[in-house]
């Protein structure tokens, strides 16, 4: 579903998180403003497929991407039987962070802001990642997230952060209504009416690009 301007290139990369090595696919260009990192949702991939719309969207604006699984192969497998490292929100967090440095290393992204776009869980994890080293996060953006799961961290984020959520995604919303109350930074809730958690309904998931595109574009541009 990802469409790219001629001008972003994709390839496949490994970035070293520990002990181990994370899969992604990032897409970045000469002069980009910008470069968000994707941190999916328990049981998803760099290939789901509403992330990568998301993504492309993202490259058409000007932004470079990386969508990455914060799993190896063994632990995806592992929880897909289990489901135990559903929520080990410290364990994603910090393989943000070490994905983070390692955008801050790479020669085709070193000197962009970083933005964290999280879905499901994964927004739970963005915005632990982005409390635990403000120098690297210029922005969050969470799509039917889980800030609830960020608990303590949640007055010690720094980015501005834009929460989206479905109309019709009512547990959801109150969590997210709950944890706006706790952040200390700039801070926006964004309903899109008539979505449910994944934004299948038409239109829905362009309204959560066209958001998330806005909100990096301001925030990850120049220094403000």
């Amino acid at each position: 579903m990802t469409t790219l301007t001629q001008k972003y290139q994709e390839r496949e990369v490994v970035v070293e998180a520990g002990p181990v090595r994370l899969k992604g696919t990032l897409a970045s260009a000469p002069g980009a403003q910008g470069v968000v990192l994707f941190a999916h949702g328990s049981g998803s991939s760099r290939y789901s497929p509403r992330n990568r719309y998301v993504a492309g969207v993202l490259n058409e604006g000007g932004l470079a991407t990386l969508l990455i699984d914060l799993l190896t192969a063994e632990q995806a497998q592992a929880h897909r039987r289990t489901g135990a490292l559903r929520l080990d929100i410290g364990l994603l967090a910090g393989r943000l962070v070490d994905t983070a440095e390692w955008l801050s290393r790479e020669p085709s992204t070193a000197g962009l802001r970083i933005g964290y776009f999280g879905a499901s869980t994964g927004g739970g994890a963005a915005l632990v990642a982005s409390a635990n080293r403000p120098d690297l996060a210029g922005a969050v953006v969470s799509r039917g997230g889980r800030p609830d799961l960020a608990g303590t961290a949640l007055p010690r984020v720094a980015a501005p952060t834009l929460l989206i959520v479905g109309g019709y995604d009512h547990p959801v919303i109150e969590m997210n209504e709950r944890a706006l109350a706790q952040l200390r930074c700039e801070k926006t809730l964004a309903i899109v009416p008539a979505a449910t958690h994944l934004f299948e309904e038409p239109g829905t998931l362009q309204e959560v690009a066209r958001l998330s595109g806005e909100w990096f574009q301001k925030h990850l541009g120049k220094e403000e």
